[in-house]
């Protein structure tokens, strides 16, 4: 059986730690108890919102109102046939490519230590170092919004820069299926150790966040904008611009949703009055004030 809690706090539930409460929380144990839980949101008109590991989200002060159905442990399911993976929902990213790693299979290595669950990677097509996820996917199950059952196969994806048909269609990823190939065990190692060792060298993984703050604008990186308009650092509050990476926004002492966002509007504004660049938020902010 899943979980039911009630005035949840949210920050409980994202890499952030932060954002107020959630009227309910609902934890499914299998892909019927989600579908059955979605169902009965939309039949008597129950707000909900779908999340993962809470990697991405930022939660405003006012928490959640009606459900958050969270897709995790209890969707985790990785099976292996051949050099096809399939995976639940629910599933770890950077568990997934151990798992493939285990079979040495190759082609999945850039996503060991992308943070999140296999529904987000492919609702937001997760990339980093190069790949993608629609690189390696080929059909995704998923609940439309009349509650049948869909599967797409990556053409019908509508894959993009951190985009999808999930979000186009208001989807919910119930499973995906990958295709790798057979690699060596030692190379496919190797990658992902560098990767790791790229990744903790570089990026504030010792600190709160939900990763990257921001989108990469077309042309440029993000955080090279944010240090050279001489941000590296700044701080509101319990909201500190990363030292180690200025992309990052960090909690740095029991931030709030307002600290963090006054904090990104004063980046935005400081990068584009100084380079004419938009910088748009990559992080997911939900929730009432």
């Amino acid at each position: 059986m899943g979980k039911i809690m009630f005035d949840e706090p949210m920050k409980n539930h994202t890499s952030f730690k932060i954002g107020g409460t959630a009227d309910v929380m609902i934890i499914p144990s299998s892909e019927d108890e989600l579908v059955s839980a979605v169902k009965l949101c939309r039949e008597n008109d129950v707000e909900y919102y779908i999340m993962g590991n809470g990697t991405n989200l930022l939660v405003k002060d006012g928490g959640m109102r009606g459900a958050v159905i969270k897709i995790n442990e209890g969707l985790n399911k990785v099976d292996v046939d051949g050099n096809k993976v399939y995976c639940q929902a629910g599933a770890l990213i950077t568990g997934v490519s151990r798992v493939a790693l285990i079979h040495s299979l190759t082609g999945f290595e850039f996503a060991n230590g992308i943070p999140g669950t296999i529904g987000g990677a492919v609702t937001m097509n997760a990339g980093a170092y190069g790949g993608e996820v629609k690189d390696v996917i080929t059909r995704v199950k998923a609940i439309d919004r009349d509650n049948n059952i869909v599967e797409y196969t990556n053409s019908e994806m509508n894959f993009r820069y951190r985009g999808s048909r999930v979000v186009d269609e208001g989807l919910i990823v119930l499973s995906m299926e990958m295709e790798l190939k057979l690699g060596n065990y030692d190379e496919i190692d190797s990658i992902m150790k560098d990767l790791t060792l790229k990744r903790t060298s570089k990026q504030p993984l010792e600190l709160p966040s939900a990763g990257s703050t921001f989108k990469r604008p077309e042309g440029y990186f993000a955080g090279k904008l944010i240090d050279d308009a001489g941000l590296r650092g700044l701080r509101y509050r319990g909201a500190q611009i990363s030292e180690k990476h200025c992309g990052f926004v960090v909690n740095v002492d029991n931030a709030t949703c307002e600290e963090v966002i006054h904090l990104i509007s004063v980046v935005q504004k400081t990068v584009r009055d100084k380079f004419g660049v938009e910088l748009e938020m990559e992080i997911k902010l939900i929730g009432e004030d």
